[in-house]
Order: structure tokens, then sequence, then C-alpha cells
């Protein structure tokens, strides 16, 4: 009785599922769903970053402290 390993079926699954993603041809263009995601992501992205760092970006000046905001405006 032999036991065969399926770490290797699985890592050609894998392969072909890899090669799925990668560049169909030169010629060809991207999915505009594609990239209109892709941007979407990386605006999100900046904007939790900005969010994250607005204590250090208001020390250094790159973002403003909120001074001529109406209070009424700022919280509930």
């Amino acid at each position: 009785m032999q036991i065969q390993s399926k770490a290797l079926p699985q890592s050609f699954s894998l392969r072909r599922a890899i090669q799925g993603f990668t560049a169909p041809g030169e010629g060809e263009a991207s999915h505009p769903l594609l990239l209109v995601s892709a941007v979407v992501l990386l605006t999100l992205f900046a904007i939790v970053e900005i969010d994250l760092h607005s204590a250090q970006l208001q020390a250094i000046g790159l973002l403003g402290h909120g001074v001529g905001i109406d209070p009424v405006f700022l919280s509930p």
C-alpha cells in the first residue's frame, strides 16, 4: 500500500490559479472594473492612514487644527 502526498496536486492547482491572475497578453488592457476597484481601495487606504496619523500630521503642520470650523459641526 503506497501513500501519496496531497501536497503535489494542490501545488499544481495553486500554480494554475496563479497563472489565471497573470497578465494575459501584451496587447490586452485591464478590465475597467479592476481599475476602478484599485483606485477606490487606494483612496480608502489613504483616508484610513490620514485618520490614524492625524495627530502627527497636525504636529508637523500638514493637517489643519480645525480652528475655523463651527463647533456645531464638530460633534453631536
